[in-house]
Formats: C-alpha cells, sequence, structure tokens
C-alpha cells in the first residue's frame, strides 16, 4: 500500500492542502475518536499509534481497551472513505507520528480517472481489511473459549 500511496500523493491530478495534507502529532495526542463524522483515511508515514474501543459494562461504567496498534506503512479510517460515517475506533499517538490524511471524496475522483491505480489500491486494501477481519474473528474465539471455561461452560460440552 505504501508505494501506491506515495505514488498517489506525488500526482498533480492529487495536490497537497486539497486532497490530501500532511499532519504531525505527539505522543499522547489524540488523532481521532470514536464516533466523529469522517471522510477520510489515513496512511502512518512515521511513528506509532493505539487503537481503542469504547466497551459499554452496563449504567455508567465502561472501559476504553486497546485493540491494535499501527505503525509506519499502514492505514486506518477506511470505513468512512467513501461515505460520511462515525469512526469506529479512537486512535492515539504513542510517539511523535506523521500522517497522511487523504480527502476520501478527492481519491474516490482520482481513482475513478486511474483505474489501474485503482485496481491496485483496492486490492491492497481489500487485503488489509481481510487480515483485520481474520484478527478480529480470531479475538471473538479467544474470548468465547475465556468465557466459556470462566463460567464452567465447557464442562458440560
Amino acid at each position: 500500500m505504501k508505494n501506491i500511496l506515495k505514488d498517489i500523493i506525488k500526482s498533480p491530478q492529487f495536490a497537497e492542502g486539497t486532497a490530501w495534507n500532511r499532519r504531525e502529532f505527539n505522543a499522547n495526542d489524540l488523532v481521532v475518536k470514536e464516533g466523529e463524522i469522517a471522510t477520510s483515511l489515513f496512511f502512518v508515514e512515521k511513528g506509532e499509534l493505539r487503537v481503542t474501543r469504547h466497551v459499554d459494562l452496563g449504567g455508567d461504567k465502561g472501559i476504553q481497551p486497546g485493540v491494535g496498534e499501527l505503525k509506519e506503512g499502514a492505514i486506518f479510517g477506511e470505513s468512512c472513505l467513501h461515505s460520511a460515517l462515525p469512526r469506529i475506533a479512537t486512535v492515539m499517538a504513542t510517539t511523535e507520528v506523521s500522517l497522511l490524511e487523504l480527502d476520501g471524496e478527492r481519491l474516490s475522483i482520482y481513482l475513478d480517472d486511474n483505474p489501474i491505480k485503482g485496481y491496485l489500491f483496492y486490492k491492497n486494501l481489500f487485503g488489509i481489511v481481510i487480515g483485520r477481519l481474520n484478527n478480529a474473528n480470531h479475538t471473538v474465539e479467544t474470548l468465547m473459549a475465556w468465557g466459556l471455561k470462566a463460567h464452567e461452560i465447557d464442562k458440560h460440552l
């Protein structure tokens, strides 16, 4: 994905300041907040970030566990790429970070005008999303097994 995005941002058709912006953050800075409405994709140019999600425990209780780490070359925000949707996670810088924020609408227009790059972009994005889905499935299976054991339900299976 790194090479495809670097090619895209070098294109005169995809100008800095209108189609994309470089954003800098310090450690512990909030980058995106779960629930914000957005239409952009981020590419991690430098640094590391932590991804968290709010988990409602009922009543007034909740926790914000970490669900992933992002490093140089990673992307995030793809769920808001083509529609104004709420962010599905909070992302916070854990080191100094440099990000490229790509405008979803302008990226869509650019990829429509450049179908080979569009194909390569979405092929890579598909691989990233499938990898995340596989990780999420593994996490759910692990939590289910833990819950069954914690409640001694596994003895009855």
